[in-house]
């Protein structure tokens, strides 16, 4: 669904756009979803708006978005350094909100599953490479402690702006000291793990777009040091926006699914492509759903 692109403009020049999207949209889900990780200085996240700072192409400005559910859209006011670049900044909010998905398709094929709260949508990003340092950051820690080692990198390695902090270049973390990042409290290997994906990022060898295959993607990423399948199908689900991944051996989709093996849980799966990463949503976020055993 395009945008509605006609902008109008606020006494300080920002300039506002709308955004459609299809009903039904739990704002406040989403909301708390990406407060709980937010990073200082970067984003802001509150039910009645998202705001982000953001660059494109060395433009840098600031993004915000507020939700207007009984117009079935989203205002988004572009600060005025990034209106030549508005095309660009919106999709990015697009992405980043999963503005595009259509719930009523999902939920004919996830049925009784999404019955709980149709409004739910897996969250995207702003930039992938950002999206996957976040990733590996969450590896083995808490939602809060992620989001500090987060913040703790962007004030590190960050770049200040008239709005915020940038989150540090490719450039900046190929280049980093192992031991620098591992002194912001994450573990060396993960720090290695970081410069490495930038150094790879730098060197145009990172797949930060959707491939074409899925699966060959997520074999591509776990060919990476210090990048296992979950972080990997993980980046794909909000990296790439990946409508079909499943995480069969996921720590919580082991326990709604107990007994069963990995294998006969991804059987089990099948029965909702291609949507298989809404129902993983889904049942992240009930915890009184079980499958069906017959």
């Amino acid at each position: 669904m395009p945008p509605v692109s006609t902008a109008e403009h606020t006494g300080k020049d920002n300039a506002l756009f709308f955004l459609p999207y299809h009903p039904p949209y739990d704002w406040a889900w989403m909301s708390q979803f990406l407060a709980a990780r937010a990073v200082n200085g970067l984003e802001a996240i509150s039910q009645e708006s998202f705001s982000r700072v953001m660059t494109i192409g060395g433009v840098t400005g600031l993004v915000v978005a507020r939700p207007e559910p009984q117009h079935h859209r989203l205002q988004v006011a572009l600060s005025p350094s990034l209106v030549p670049v508005a095309e660009i900044a919106l999709e990015r909010v697009r992405h980043w909100l999963n503005l595009g998905l259509n719930p009523e398709e999902v939920n004919q094929v996830l049925g009784p599953l999404a019955a709980l709260n149709p409004g739910i949508r897996m969250p995207g990003c702003i930039c992938p490479f950002e999206q996957m340092v976040r990733a590996v950051l969450g590896q083995l820690v808490s939602v809060k402690m992620a989001a500090q080692l987060a913040t703790r990198l962007v004030d590190t390695f960050g770049t200040a702006c008239a709005h915020g902090q940038l989150f540090p270049r490719a450039e900046v973390l190929a280049g980093c000291d192992p031991l620098a990042l591992k002194s912001l409290g994450m573990s060396l290997r993960r720090a290695q793990t970081i410069i490495t994906l930038a150094q790879s990022v730098v060197a145009g060898e990172f797949p930060l777009t959707p491939p074409e295959d899925t699966s060959a993607g997520l074999k591509q990423l776990m060919s990476w040091p210090g990048i296992g399948r979950w972080t990997a199908s993980y980046f794909a689900l909000r990296g790439w926006g990946a409508q079909d991944v499943f995480l069969e051996d996921d720590y919580l989709i082991k326990q709604r699914f107990a007994g069963m093996t990995p294998a006969q849980i991804r059987r089990y799966a099948g029965r909702w492509a291609p949507w298989r990463s809404l129902a993983l949503l889904h049942i992240w976020n009930n915890a009184g759903w079980q499958p069906e055993l017959s």
